[in-house]
């Protein structure tokens, strides 16, 4: 683990939430297994394979020994350790300090909820940043653009797109909290209005979906593998059929996959053969602290046009 070890030496003291060590790239040999996060006020370490309790007292010593270093003005250290494991358990321990209640974040001038110490979820995917500051950018130059945000989960792209100038925002999701806690997300921002909340099954509300647009922006964040609502590799492509009578002339269709199972050629080869009209524009990068040694086993996100 000397790769976290000497990550951790070298950190800043955060101020909005990112990742600050992803051994998941496989850029770091023995650390395959660990990523480090910023959810300030807390460090949070995730473990793809359990940690001894040896090593969780290392890796306790040298965040201790960092959070000493930076000028804290007088906070204690807080962070939490999550080991995930086969068949979706999880382990979560708070290691030291405590929780704010409340929790919220920063990111790219808007704030979160998150929930450090509930599910493997925590309200914000981090890897998703420079996604969230694409869909930022592009509203901006769209005065009154109306957005679909499809499986919207704490709804973070229907808060940069209102925040950005749309008009409206339509936000889909299967799951009730999940969206109740988008509309927190609003609330928290200061957006009162914009913004609506539909606990539908996508592919059961393609009508209604459909009389509400066209949109000038089409966010598809879907999870690749989740029984009973999306399987990637028989489920996108329905999906992408959708997309031509979804979007006005000239719209965009933002499109993730997170899986290193299956690469970009995957979505590329669905969307020419599902919505050949579409024309592909670019895969945005993913944030820096995300390096991986292979491209394709790291999140895709592409963008394009009607």
């Amino acid at each position: 683990m000397q790769a976290l070890f000497e990550a951790i030496a070298q950190l800043p003291l955060p101020s909005e939430a990112q990742r600050h060590f992803h051994g998941r790239g496989g850029l770091f040999p023995g650390c395959e297994h660990l990523a480090l996060d910023a959810y300030p006020p807390a460090w949070l370490l995730t473990s793809f394979e359990p940690l001894s309790e040896e090593a969780l007292a290392q890796i306790h010593q040298a965040l201790a020994q960092r959070w000493a270093e930076l000028d804290t003005q007088g906070q204690a250290l807080c962070w939490v350790y999550q080991c995930r494991q086969e068949g979706g358990r999880a382990e979560t321990r708070l290691m030291a300090g405590e929780l704010p209640e409340p929790h919220t974040v920063v990111e790219g001038g808007a704030r979160y909820l998150v929930h450090l110490l509930k599910g493997q979820n925590h309200g914000l995917f981090l890897d998703m940043a420079e996604g969230r500051a694409w869909v930022r950018q592009q509203i901006a130059a769209l005065p009154h653009a109306k957005v679909l945000n499809l499986f919207a989960y704490s709804c973070a792209f229907s808060v940069v797109a209102l925040q950005a100038g749309a008009e409206q925002v339509i936000n889909v999701d299967m799951s009730p909290g999940a969206l109740a806690l988008g509309r927190r997300n609003h609330e928290l921002n200061g957006l009162k209005g914009g913004a609506s909340f539909l606990a539908h099954d996508i592919f059961k509300s393609w009508g209604k979906l459909t009389r509400s647009g066209p949109y000038e922006l089409v966010i598809v964040d879907p999870p690749s593998f989740q029984k009973g609502s999306f399987v990637a590799t028989k489920d996108y492509a329905r999906l992408m059929r959708r997309l031509p009578e979804l979007l006005a002339p000239g719209g965009h269709a933002l499109l993730c996959l997170n899986t290193p199972k299956l690469g970009e050629a995957f979505l590329r080869e669905q969307m020419q053969e599902a919505a050949p009209a579409l024309q592909f524009v670019q895969r945005l990068p993913n944030p820096a602290a995300f390096a991986d040694v292979a491209s394709d086993r790291a999140l895709k996100v592409l963008i394009y046009r009607a």
